[in-house]
């Protein structure tokens, strides 16, 4: 066999079979649904970004759900590395959290990410079924005559091309995978709404605001203390605006203001025609 390696996924999502065996580091927010996203190839440990760690610790409450099979797990501060950019994180990022199971290999809060991920490399492989996970799913929560539809997705990636011509609040950050143009927000949307995920080192929470900008969509970020990551229904009805685009600011944005009362003047406008 083969010795274990690093290996880097900008979203755990992306992580796939070549990854059993291995040690992850993600550039994903350290949330439930990217630890089970991770820990279904059955592999010895995972580092991810914190995201500002946020309301209810939405940004690491994977590390607990990961301990209950036993499977080391970490994750980075977002203020010393770039989330959705795990070649960034492994060589620059610092440990802020780390589980049980981690802390029983050495890992601990203040190491570099990749000292935390080559102790990792002892670990044994874990081949248990993480257990079920409640986020990671689609709602329709505004459908009104004369206006866009209002959808809210725990996941940006869950976007579909019949989604062209909503507004969608999603539970994701707003970065862009390794700093770079993806693809992600395919739809022509009216209007599209994350987590800022803290912000994070060079604003990295937030970059793919700017970029929506050259497309003409409406785009901002709820603060991260403010709502979950990871729950888009929560960001709708609780999140408070942290950052936006000029896009949303020429449509009403304002700091301070609720997710939820910006995309009511969204909706007004679409239903007037001003």
């Amino acid at each position: 066999m083969t010795d274990p390696k690093i290996l880097t996924y900008s979203s755990s999502a992306s992580a796939g079979e070549e990854c059993r065996g291995q040690v992850l580091v993600s550039g994903s927010y350290g949330g439930e649904y990217n630890a089970w996203h991770a820990a279904k190839w059955g592999i010895r440990g995972v580092v991810l970004n914190d995201a500002g760690v946020g309301k209810d610790d939405a940004g690491i409450n994977g590390l607990p759900y990961l301990d209950t099979i036993e499977l080391p797990a970490a994750t980075a501060d977002a203020q010393t590395c770039h989330i959705a950019d795990a070649e960034h994180m492994l060589a620059h990022g610092t440990v802020s959290h780390v589980n049980r199971t981690a802390a029983a290999l050495g890992c601990a809060k203040g190491q570099t990410v990749r000292e935390c991920a080559e102790a990792m490399l002892a670990a044994p492989v874990i081949t248990a079924t993480p257990p079920p996970i409640s986020g990671g799913k689609r709602y329709t929560v505004l459908e009104r005559p004369g206006e866009p539809k209002v959808i809210c997705l725990d996941a940006a990636p869950m976007l579909e091309a019949a989604d062209a011509g909503t507004i969608a609040v999603t539970g994701s950050h707003a970065a862009m995978f390794r700093g770079k143009p993806d693809g992600l927000i395919a739809p022509d949307l009216v209007a599209v709404f994350f987590s800022d995920a803290g912000v994070g080192l060079d604003g990295a929470g937030i970059r793919r605001l700017a970029h929506l900008d050259e497309r003409g969509m409406i785009a901002g970020t709820a603060a991260a203390a403010s709502a979950p990551i990871g729950n888009a229904r929560a960001i709708y009805a609780d999140g408070i605006l942290s950052h936006f685009n000029r896009a949303a600011e020429a449509a009403g944005a304002k700091v301070g203001m609720k997710v939820r009362d910006f995309i009511e003047i969204l909706l007004e406008a679409a239903r007037t025609g001003r």
